[in-house]
């Protein structure tokens, strides 16, 4: 193998040992001489794992262990497939084992749960998947052009198809006749029923996702059935997700709404009024624009609540976002929560230098009607934060008057608070792996995990 790629034995077994860097050179002759595809290499998976690995090992769990970002760097690099076992066990362990206080014994754990959340295997998938399906993408574009929808009066046409193509009644209802619910089929009748408080752009929403379900189940079976779920909550979970991703298909056709998005330059309020639909219906289809040869900014996208909780998430900018516990403070899509309604724009930095450009917003969610015991309901609220790399910012209209190249209006965020290696930040809520912890009782800083210079 040296002598195919003109170098030494001992160099290459330098380069098999991570003792010495890959060259352009050596590069090319790999590509020439034993036929792959160079951007195979990609260290985007190899990112992702070592990210999520050091969040994992960032349980307390793990404190007296000592691993070091530079350990979970190398395990990954010479040993993936270990590292994603240890993730696999530690996923289980976390979201399905019960976990024993001391002084229990094996009796007392009880039945044993499930080794995984239904959730997180569904994330996994589409982000695999890339938020990505073609073939949903083409049924969609039929289904457009052999009923002849049209945009502005979407809605009407999809409950005239629900009547003629399924035989399926589409009501209104009372929220005091849906307790707890937004949509309602039942099959023994076939009738569709939504609830009164949901807004225009959900009821659409919903009667796509339905015609989804009626009409194009064996397609959307055959998309799950790839992901090769473990239990039937997750294909069910899975299912929904896949008939969503119909949904948003129908209501934002994908040529017409990638030509509307380059052309407004990604401004989501304009494509909201445009296409009838919600903020975050916007955000969400924005990062399924993957068609090959017609691709759109390469976007995360993420939901939190106000208690820090990620209910949805997906990347395709490379950032990084946890999967077990709270994201960094410091990310602009927990600042939304300070001004409702208002758009917040951030430029940021992570520890490795990646930059990235973020706008986010808060978002109303369905109201409940009436209240119990005299106590008016809380109403929710949601925040969803889109962001893609740093060098695609020019392509949205939010970076206009931003001098991207001004160093001193990016904020230096992290993963998380285990993961983050910075020692110097003032929102540190638990100290990092990635240093030993010193604290000197005499010298207190911004934060008492902050390094005191």
């Amino acid at each position: 193998m040296a002598a195919e790629l003109g170098i030494s034995p001992s160099y290459l077994n330098l380069i098999e040992s991570n003792q010495r860097p890959v060259t352009v050179n050596v590069l090319l002759r790999l590509a020439e001489k034993f036929q792959f595809d160079v951007s195979s290499l990609g260290a985007g998976d190899d990112a992702q794992l070592a990210s999520d690995l050091m969040e994992a090992l960032s349980d307390p769990i793990f404190d007296t262990q000592d691993v070091r970002a530079n350990d979970v760097r190398d395990l990954v690099s010479t040993l993936p497939g270990v590292g994603r076992a240890l993730l696999s066990l530690y996923q289980a362990w976390r979201n399905g084992a019960p976990r024993l206080a001391p002084g229990d014994t094996e009796d007392a754990m009880g039945e044993s749960a499930p080794a995984g959340l239904p959730s997180e295997e569904v994330t996994d998938f589409l982000q695999q998947k890339a938020n990505y399906f073609g073939e949903i993408e083409r049924i969609a574009e039929n289904l457009w052009l052999e009923n002849s929808f049209g945009l502005l009066n979407l809605q009407q046409d999809l409950v005239r198809l629900l009547s003629q193509r399924f035989a399926v009644d589409v009501e209104i209802a009372p929220a005091s006749a849906m307790p707890g619910l937004l949509r309602n089929y039942n099959a023994l009748n076939r009738k569709l029923q939504l609830s009164e408080m949901m807004s225009v752009a959900s009821r659409t929403f919903q009667l796509a996702h339905q015609i989804g379900l009626l009409g194009y189940r064996a397609d959307i079976e055959r998309i799950v059935s790839s992901g090769k779920f473990t239990t039937p909550e997750a294909d069910a979970l899975a299912r929904v997700a896949v008939a969503n991703y119909f949904a948003a298909a129908v209501l934002l056709p994908y040529d017409r709404f990638i030509a509307s998005a380059r052309e407004t330059r990604y401004d989501i309020n304009v494509l909201q009024h445009r296409f009838g639909v919600s903020f975050e219906q916007v955000c969400h289809r924005l990062t399924t624009l993957k068609r090959p040869g017609n691709e759109g900014v390469p976007f995360h996208l993420i939901r939190v609540d106000i208690a820090g909780n990620i209910s949805k998430r997906f990347s395709a900018s490379g950032i990084n976002i946890a999967r077990f516990g709270a994201a960094c403070p410091r990310w602009n899509v927990y600042d939304a929560f300070t001004t409702p309604g208002m758009l917040r724009v951030q430029l940021s930095k992570m520890p490795d230098g990646a930059s990235y450009f973020c706008v986010a917003r808060t978002i109303d969610t369905p109201a409940r009607a009436g209240s119990r015991g005299g106590l008016p309901t809380r109403a929710g609220q949601l925040a969803v934060g889109l962001g893609c790399a740093l060098h695609h910012a020019r392509e949205l209209v939010y970076s206009d008057g931003l001098d991207l190249d001004d160093a001193q209006i990016f904020t230096q965020i992290g993963v998380s608070c285990r993961t983050c290696p910075r020692s110097d930040c003032s929102d540190r809520a638990m100290p990092s792996l990635a240093q030993r912890l010193e604290i000197d009782e005499n010298r207190r800083g911004f934060s008492t995990y902050a390094e005191v210079t």
